[in-house]
């Protein structure tokens, strides 16, 4: 199991099922976007290329189409090479995690086509709701840290106003069960998935971590607590689906980039020194280091996922990789005030914590030591926000238009051209597929966890939409 280094032994069993989910949206001018929402640690970003490489091959699916959210319930399997310095594995575990890994990028591949291959007349509404029980978990560097307790939700029904699909989201570590848990589980957003789905049969609920890497649950510690949660959050859905929703409409327009963050500088001599700390994880770090430069290779850097998602001017959707920090989420609502938006985090590659230039200089855990885990050479450079945010305009500006158009204006006018043309917005209709779900991602490789291996296993102004829900589960 994954999330907690203290663990001493494989997975007991299965507590509830874990599961991966898929939503499609297509508008008729041919924009796409799949979101697959996954109850895992992370995914890291060979496997998300991998998924993506394959969809695009079967489905056409272009890279900034498809998006990939990961839960990061710490009562989940590892999934290879996510905090791969967490534990020293037993001889022969690594083995096992890679043949997991394989079957879960060919299983997700699965979810995701399934997601892709039947559309029905459906509607899509955004609203928010609030749930109370994240708070700022570091305290105790600083006591007035920022929480974030919205509750994004964006609902698709079909003509009848049958609930077919649900997509919300938190931002607050998934963390409830702590690392005494052996069983795997979803954590409080398992149960609230569940939960939701209990009330609108037939339905399937997607959940999206959100930039919550420095927020816990509070209280914790104890399966009720994560049942609580669970329900807390899966009221909150509710009623912000009874309150006003705002039609969502099209067209889609996707952006993907990788920016190029650095970490503050370090010497070999500072890895070499690290073979005398106290803590084991800071030790293997910097052998890895010392392999790696031996090996020719740069540690300095790294290449960092950023996504946007636009339907026409009715949503935005940003997807950030790795464990982002709650003033991320913050800055981005009030830099995109004009609209509604989900920012969300952990997607498409989990590499380590993405503090805020805030949290950098306050240093603690996410900053520093997390590192040691994720193997990376952290903490990062003053400038990690600054870097981050200029590539979050950059995939938001060329979201809002068609790839041609957008390629077009800026060979001619640069950012400047693309920022004007951004001020008029055209909406589509926009054809949707909700919800294909696979259940079992933790489970079903022999050997994974020893006594786990059984779980189950034309462009017109509101124009209309379209979703789909393939056969079976």
């Amino acid at each position: 199991m994954s999330g907690y280094a203290a663990r001493t032994h494989p997975s007991e069993g299965v507590l509830n099922r874990l599961c991966a989910k898929a939503l499609a949206i297509e508008s008729s001018s041919g924009g796409r976007i799949v979101i697959v929402s996954t109850d895992l640690i992370g995914i890291p970003r060979d496997l998300s290329d991998e998924i993506a490489a394959k969809l695009k091959k079967q489905f056409g699916l272009n890279r900034s189409q498809l998006l990939i959210n990961a839960s990061h319930t710490h009562t989940g399997p590892i999934v290879w090479p996510n905090l791969r310095n967490l534990a020293v594995l037993p001889a022969g575990e690594q083995e096992k995690l890679i043949d997991y890994r394989n079957v879960l990028a060919n299983a997700l591949v699965s979810v995701a086509g399934s997601a892709l291959k039947d559309l029905s007349l459906a509607t899509m509404e955004f609203g928010e709701g609030a749930a109370g029980f994240a708070i700022n978990r570091r305290a105790a560097i600083n006591p007035n840290g920022p929480v974030d307790h919205r509750v994004p939700v964006l609902r698709i029904a079909d003509t009848s106003g049958r609930i077919r699909g649900i997509v919300f989201g938190y931002a607050c570590h998934n963390t409830t069960l702590t690392g005494k848990f052996y069983q795997l589980s979803g954590d409080y957003a398992g149960f609230a998935a569940e939960a939701i789905e209990q009330r609108h049969p037939g339905a399937t609920a997607l959940f999206l971590t959100l930039c919550g890497a420095d927020q816990n649950p509070n209280p914790r510690s104890t399966l009720d607590l994560a049942r609580q949660h669970g329900d807390t959050l899966a009221v909150a859905v509710e009623k912000a689906m009874e309150a006003r929703m705002t039609p969502v409409s099209g067209p889609v327009r996707t952006a993907f980039r990788l920016a190029e963050l650095r970490f503050a500088p370090r010497s070999r001599q500072d890895f070499e020194a690290e073979r005398n700390r106290k803590v084991p994880a800071q030790v293997r770090r910097g052998e890895i280091m010392i392999k790696t430069l031996d090996s020719g290779k740069k540690v300095d850097r790294l290449d960092y996922p950023l996504q946007a998602v636009r339907f026409g001017n009715t949503l935005t959707v940003l997807a950030l990789g790795g464990e982002v920090t709650v003033d991320y989420g913050l800055r981005a609502r009030h830099e995109y005030s004009g609209e509604p938006l989900i920012t969300a985090g952990y997607s498409n590659d989990v590499m380590c914590y993405i503090p805020s230039a805030r949290v950098l200089r306050e240093g603690g855990y996410e900053s520093v030591d997390s590192m040691f885990y994720y193997a990376q050479a952290g903490p990062f450079a003053d400038d990690v926000e600054q870097r981050i945010f200029a590539a979050i305009r950059d995939v938001a500006r060329h979201a809002a238009l068609s790839r041609r158009i957008a390629n077009e204006i800026h060979d001619v006018f640069g950012d400047l051209g693309i920022d004007l043309l951004n001020l008029v917005q055209h909406q589509a209709a926009v054809m949707v597929l909700v919800a294909h779900r696979l259940q079992a991602v933790g489970g079903g490789i022999p050997g994974l966890h020893e006594a786990a291996d059984a779980a189950a296993a034309p462009d017109a102004p509101g124009g209309p939409l379209y979703s789909g829900f393939p056969g079976g589960s």
